[in-house]
């Protein structure tokens, strides 16, 4: 990119890992690297696009800039929401705390703010989507398939229940097609020279022969004498360590959607098919071959003169049409597959190539067809009539979507209606229990860092803690903890939070600084004998079996113990190291050997893939670096801020 001058060698974390191989980690360690390149080159193919967050939006707070296109609160909690919800549902029983933290809005900020650096870098270089591309990632998105194919009836339909158009989702299509084609070939661009590869690979295969013995902390208890002053001083300092949370524990009634009773008639059924029927039309495709000749540097004069020829080949042997579509035709798409592109109805080609192949009879060749991408010469192969679903082919389907939509209605009206009943009458959930039909039901005790289900939800639990729900005895307001489900409870027992007495943890302290002295005595005798080890002296230690260890194959060393064991210097053996195990104790090291092995095709083609990926992500890093300093980025701090 033009970018690399002012950027700096993109390289350069590859260059450290080869004098590092623990470097060699960084794709799996280096969070940001990782977010920054999986999120851009991963763009999602959604029912929604970047304008869900880059739309212009009034003129609600901004809590970013990026160039002259601001960011907006709303954009910023929206997307929020949404990371929030992938969150809970890859983690069930995550802390809410952490679902709100500055970590969490930053990432989210920084990726909306990262999305409007490369679209307006886009449109900088004027980057556009091929019909044909578009056409064709449309047809392979899944959502729009009907029987394992493409269907426009399902097309349409399920963009209108997104509230969508096919214009707006193609442009929003193209756009994010361009972005990933962006930055993909950011990514794509960054390489590792093969002397460099074969030399990280190396230092990751090598395996050193090594012994181990442990001086456990264990060993050392003994030698530990405690004073009643150390037990009170660890108390008065770590009060925190020994407070009880304070929990609550409450009533609630839930509110669902899906709970609601609403019933659908075969006659409602039938008359939303007849006032639908349009819906359920499968609309006529066709299946069809062609051959595309684009000539040299695009001059269609001399495509032309090429496709006459072959033309007329073909209507003397109209059966070589797959066989010479697969050696002459310049579609890389379709040249392999004998020019076959499938069924597909209208609207799916550009207008030319539409208007000839809806002309043709089955069977039949057409002329020379031109378009955008070049000389075409048709082959219908099979006709797919239009056709209209029967009512008893469709009935599930619109008696499961009216009972959705009636019982959204439904929940709407109940809703507000229930709100006010548990804030009119706080004093007691029964009045809105009886008017729905609802359960009273009980939790167990809960803290401020949450439960499960309806209590993992951060505002639930910030109204459960309350002044009105534990001093004033209220019940809190209607919460939505999801989409269709209302939550309100009231308290049924409280405990504040309390420090347990030094009595009844004071066993627990003395185990803690004894096992903390113990550690550091263990250490203090191991690292005497280390340094007597090194200096050539005879030690009397009990050294397991021999085992053999890779960077990549570590056995059962801690990563600490096998950092340290790649630390010595094997030019003279044997060597020697230690290290501290956190909860073990001290443990030294004896390298009696190292083998330069070569590494297994299909693991030397796994670690450079990795290395490759470490490049690319340093690519992807140092690009996004150089478009911040190119558009001018302004970020909002307090928006990194739990409360908005």
């Amino acid at each position: 990119m033009s970018e690399k001058g002012e950027l700096g060698s993109p390289f350069s974390l590859v260059h450290l890992a080869v004098k590092n191989p623990a470097m060699f980690d960084a794709v799996r360690n280096n969070k940001r690297i990782v977010q920054v390149f999986l999120l851009l080159i991963t763009i999602p193919f959604a029912m929604w696009g970047l304008d869900s967050y880059m739309k212009s939006d009034g003129g609600t707070a901004q809590v970013a800039k990026v160039g002259d296109v601001k960011i907006t609160l709303s954009q910023f909690q929206q997307a929020l929401r949404e990371q929030q919800d992938r969150m809970r549902a890859q983690f069930p029983g995550i802390d809410a705390k952490l679902l709100d933290s500055p970590t969490v809005r930053e990432s989210v900020l920084n990726g909306l703010v990262d999305q409007q650096l490369l679209l307006q870098e886009v449109q900088r270089l004027r980057l556009g989507v091929s019909v044909q591309a578009l056409q064709s990632m449309i047809a392979s998105i899944p959502a729009f398939h009907e029987d394992g194919r493409f269907s426009q009836r399902r097309y349409e339909a399920v963009l209108a229940a997104e509230g969508m158009t096919p214009a707006g989702f193609e442009a929003q299509l193209r756009r994010d097609l361009a972005l990933q084609s962006l930055i993909g070939a950011v990514g794509e661009s960054a390489f590792v020279a093969r002397t460099v590869a074969e030399r990280l690979v190396g230092l990751q295969t090598q395996t050193r022969q090594v012994q181990e013995v442990v001086l456990p902390w264990q060993s050392f208890v003994a030698q530990v004498q405690l004073e009643a002053a150390e037990i009170e001083r660890y108390y008065e300092e770590n009060r925190a360590r020994f407070t009880v949370p304070e929990q609550i524990r409450v009533e609630y009634l839930q509110l669902s959607q899906n709970d609601l009773d609403v019933t659908v008639s075969e006659a409602d059924v039938k008359a939303w098919y007849d006032s639908h029927r349009d819906q359920y039309t499968q609309p006529e495709e066709r299946r069809a071959s062609h051959i595309l000749l684009t000539g040299a540097n695009g001059d269609k004069a001399k495509a032309r003169a090429e496709a006459e020829a072959l033309l007329a080949e073909l209507q003397k042997h109209p059966g070589q049409f797959a066989e010479l579509a697969r050696k002459r035709s310049q579609d890389p798409g379709s040249a392999s597959k004998g020019g076959d592109l499938g069924f597909f109805g209208r609207g799916m080609m550009v207008k030319p190539f539409e208007e000839a192949v809806f002309a043709l009879k089955e069977g039949e060749l057409s002329g020379l067809i031109e378009s955008d991408f070049g000389v075409h010469i048709i082959q219908l192969t099979g006709i797919k009539p239009a056709r209209v679903q029967p009512l008893a082919e469709v009935r599930g389907q619109i008696e499961a979507e009216l009972k959705r939509e009636r019982a959204a209605r439904a929940f709407a009206e109940a809703a507000e209606h229930f709100a006010n009943l548990v804030y009119e009458q706080s004093d007691s959930l029964k009045p809105a229990a009886e008017a729905y039909k609802l359960a009273v039901r009980q939790s167990g005790w809960i803290t401020r860092a949450g439960g499960e289900g309806v209590f993992a939800h951060p505002k639930l639990i910030e109204a459960l803690f309350s002044v009105d729900v534990v001093q004033n005895g209220r019940n809190t307001e209607a919460i939505e903890v999801a989409p269709g489900t209302l939550v309100a409870a009231r308290k049924l027992d409280y405990k504040p939070a309390t420090l347990r007495p030094l009595e009844t943890v004071k066993p627990e302290i003395e185990a803690r600084l004894k096992e903390e002295k113990a550690l550091a005595l263990a250490a203090r005798q191991g690292e005497a004998k280390l340094a007597a080890l090194k200096a050539g002296q005879n030690e009397p230690l009990a050294w397991g079996a021999s085992q053999n260890v890779s960077r990549i194959a570590p056995g059962k060393l801690a990563p600490a113990a096998l950092a340290a064991v790649f630390r010595v210097d094997a030019g003279k053996l044997p060597a020697y190291a230690g290290v501290e195990l956190p909860g073990v104790g001290y443990a030294l090291y004896k390298v009696s050997k190292v083998e330069n092995a070569a590494a297994a095709a299909e693991v030397g083609a796994a670690l450079k893939q990795q290395l490759n990926s470490l490049a690319a992500s340093a690519e992807v890093e140092a690009y996004m670096a150089a478009l911040r300093q190119r558009y001018k980025v302004e970020v909002r701090k307090d928006a990194l801020r739990a409360k908005d």
